[in-house]
């Protein structure tokens, strides 16, 4: 099990969230499966937020369950309040994702109330969720936790301290989320022996975008310090609406190439993962979409080509 990673796929929610043009319902629907038919078994299918605020997202409310009946396929979705964690959970989600900022002034901007706030609305929404039928995980996403384009440094001790009032809120697994990019190595392993030290095995996964070239830097210092869980978008889009110079995820395609080169199992088929970008080199023809190995193609040392 040490060996074992697991990926979450953000594309159709964190990728086309800032996409510049709009991916057809259908196309969402043929990707996703592309995706999981690749081997990603967990992938963030979209958002419940304001059409008005992200239109990229008015049509996860009909997507959401067309994918369920995909075999084996965790789904999740993103919400920033209790109306959304609802519809989530009313359409199918096996996930419900939200988003709590160490940074105060993101927050505002991002769920229109103050971290605190978000704490107290987390603990609501868990509250609700444990009184359905149908078990739903809720996942936290600690937010800025590396720096924040609005407001600069993010102290770690604060770092810990939302992870740990999320954690008392209810919070069934705990992300720390590199929202603009900012992070460095050394910076990763800080603060995450730091949310370590404060929730102990609740803190699985990070969440990390590639603005300043560090994205797998960052992955392999968490793997270092014991994480086994990372978010990740094909072809690197992505980014927030709502701070300020974020810009891509960390590329999918090249995280399981470094992964499976070092003995870790994902469980992803790397070509058929490839395969599964001309649908969204089609569908967003005015994005750019990033990786070193879909550039260079997958060398012949890579695990899977030796087996062959």
């Amino acid at each position: 099990m040490e060996q074992e990673v697991r990926l979450c796929e953000v594309g159709p929610r964190d990728g086309l969230q800032m996409a510049r043009g709009m991916m057809a319902a259908d196309d969402k629907l043929r990707w996703i499966r592309q995706l999981a038919a690749a081997g990603l078994r967990e992938i963030e299918v979209g958002s419940f937020v304001s059409p008005r605020l992200v239109p990229q997202m008015a049509d996860t409310g009909q997507l959401l369950p067309q994918v369920l009946g995909i075999d084996g396929l965790t789904v999740c979705a993103l919400a920033c309040n209790l109306k959304g964690a609802i519809a989530a959970y009313e359409a199918g989600a096996h996930v419900i994702a939200i988003p709590v900022s160490v940074s105060d002034t993101h927050s505002h901007a991002n769920v229109g109330k103050g971290t605190d706030a978000q704490v107290e609305a987390v603990a609501t929404i868990a509250d609700w969720l444990r009184s359905q039928a149908r078990p739903a995980r809720l996942d936290v996403a600690v937010a800025t936790a590396f720096g924040c384009s609005m407001e600069g440094a993010v102290p770690v001790r604060r770092v810990a301290q939302v992870a740990a009032a999320v954690m008392r809120a209810g919070a069934d697994e705990i992300a720390l989320a590199d929202t603009v990019g900012y992070a460095h190595p050394a910076g990763v392993r800080e603060a995450v022996r730091a949310a370590q030290d404060a929730v102990g095995a609740r803190l699985v996964k990070l969440h990390l975008h590639d603005t300043m070239g560090l994205g797998l830097a960052n992955a392999l210092a968490g793997l270092d310090e014991g994480i086994r869980a990372f978010d990740a978008c094909l072809g690197g889009l992505g980014g927030c609406p709502f701070a300020p110079g974020a810009s891509g995820n960390i590329v999918t395609e090249d995280l399981v190439f470094m992964l499976e080169s070092m003995g870790y199992r994902t469980g992803v088929d790397l070509p058929r993962l490839l395969a599964a970008r001309a649908l969204l080199a089609a569908s967003l023809p005015r994005e750019t979409l990033r990786s070193g190995v879909a550039a260079a193609g997958i060398p012949r040392t890579y695990p899977a080509a030796m087996a062959a």
